[in-house]
């Protein structure tokens, strides 16, 4: 016969051993996922802003003869992609898991940046502009989803801010270089950088899991007696309990994206025709997007108190409020200090009004809402530099570039505030108990 010597203290504590490898596995997890989106999203600010900085420097170069309208014409080519790839990556993501349409879009955009360094002509600069808006558009609802499957509901808007505030660095990166490099260099040169970060796409696929997050939502809404379809859809973000919300989203990301991508193409240009010279104007961009990332932590801390709304449409209000200062004569430091409030107000006002969107939605259709959200927003992406052209072309006055940004953010603010109180799933979903619907003030 045969007796165990093991007492019940040895079982307790092989059972907290247990568990403690279990919380530190996870926590290594969380910290994987936070360092890979952050990774990723500062290559997608870099591509981003790349335009915005190289922008008076392409102006400038005689041999493509670009006029006061290429500018405007090549930051609205590449956002005209970045609806399809939003909407299609939001719905391959609910379908397939991260990892394929995630590994996918960072090799495509890479390529598209290799592309648009060598392109000899402005036709075909501009076609590779096209197929990097291709990619930066699927990366955000890729990123924001995986970004916040793996945060703890309580701490989702800090993991956002986290990885999101990394777009703005690569937008810093990209105007660091432009002040580095330019005009001494071919601005082409700068786009080459974009390249290299293809070298992430075997990262991608061995650190993002295969499945669908979805999984396991669907299975607690079937045990809870919901609906708990196997298959989300487009349609079901406009069932009753989504509707309204889904549609004053889309438009709001409407207003965020023409607000972000105007100020992105034409900061450095409007600051220029107001009379400062392209290094000064250069500056005022790096300070626009530091100061998102550096304000970006610290309104995430309220938001995941409760305050999500509030913050996001105080950010909008700010947004409108810099903008129209930057447009005064001030001494130098308070203009750097004024951009940067902008570029917090800016650029983390659409990154507060993702949080929104992936609280909004469960997991199993938190991709597709991201995608259709987003890619609605990306029309206001297409029109934001060809409208503030067309602005600062029929008024001659060096403020109307400064007024032509305050709009949309002043409507953005208008469109959130209408958002209801209480975030809520999709009709007919079940919301897991440990994961209930946030209040947004």
């Amino acid at each position: 016969m045969h007796i165990s010597l093991a007492s019940p203290l040895d079982s307790d504590l092989a059972c907290i051993h247990h568990l403690h490898n279990h919380h530190a596995d996870y926590g290594r997890r969380q910290t994987g996922v936070l360092i890979l989106g952050c990774l990723i999203f500062l290559v997608d600010g870099y591509d981003l802003y790349a335009l915005g900085t190289v922008g008076p420097s392409l102006l400038h170069y005689a041999p493509w003869g670009a006029g006061s309208g290429t500018l405007g014409m090549l930051g609205s080519v590449t956002a005209l992609s970045m609806p399809f790839g939003s909407v299609l990556a939001g719905w391959a993501a609910d379908r397939m898991g991260r990892r394929t349409p995630l590994a996918l879009a960072m090799a495509w955009i890479s390529l598209s940046m290799l592309g648009t360094a060598i392109a000899p002509g402005l036709a075909l600069f501009a076609s590779g502009r096209f197929c990097t808006g291709l990619g930066i558009g699927a990366l955000a609802p890729l990123v924001s989803a995986y970004a916040t499957d793996g945060a703890p509901p309580r701490r989702r808007t800090l993991h956002l801010a986290i990885v999101l505030g990394f777009v703005p660095v690569g937008g810093s990166l990209s105007g660091l270089f432009g002040r580095l490099l330019l005009p001494g260099l071919h601005f082409q040169w700068l786009f080459l950088f974009g390249a290299v970060p293809g070298l992430l796409v075997p990262v991608i696929w061995r650190m993002v899991p295969a499945g669908r997050a979805a999984d396991a939502d669907t299975a607690h809404a079937a045990h809870a007696g919901g609906a708990g379809h196997g298959r989300a859809g487009l349609a079901e973000l406009f069932a009753p309990g989504s509707r309204r919300g889904t549609v004053l989203f889309a438009i709001t990301s409407f207003m965020s994206m023409v607000l972000v991508f105007s100020t992105t193409s034409w900061l450095p240009t409007v600051m220029m025709k107001s009379g400062y010279d392209l290094s000064s104007s250069l500056e005022f961009s790096i300070a626009f997007t530091v100061g998102a990332s550096a304000g970006g932590l610290g309104v995430s801390l309220p938001a995941d108190r409760g305050h999500l709304k509030s913050v996001t449409l105080g950010s909008f209000l700010l947004a409108a409020v810099a903008l129209f200062a930057l447009s005064t004569p001030q001494p130098r430091p308070v203009l750097l200090v004024v951009s940067a409030l902008a570029g917090l107000g800016s650029l983390n006002g659409l990154n507060l009004l993702i949080s929104c969107m992936t609280a909004f939605y469960r997991p199993r259709l938190r991709g597709t809402g991201l995608g259709f959200g987003l890619g609605v927003g990306r029309i206001g992406a297409i029109a934001g530099p060809s409208y503030v052209a067309a602005v600062t072309a029929v008024i001659a006055s060096p403020k109307a570039g400064f007024v032509a940004f305050m709009v949309p953010a002043v409507l953005g603010a208008a469109t959130l505030a209408l958002l209801p109180r209480r975030l809520s799933p999709p009709a007919g979903e079940a919301v897991p108990t440990h994961e209930a619907a946030p209040v947004i003030p």
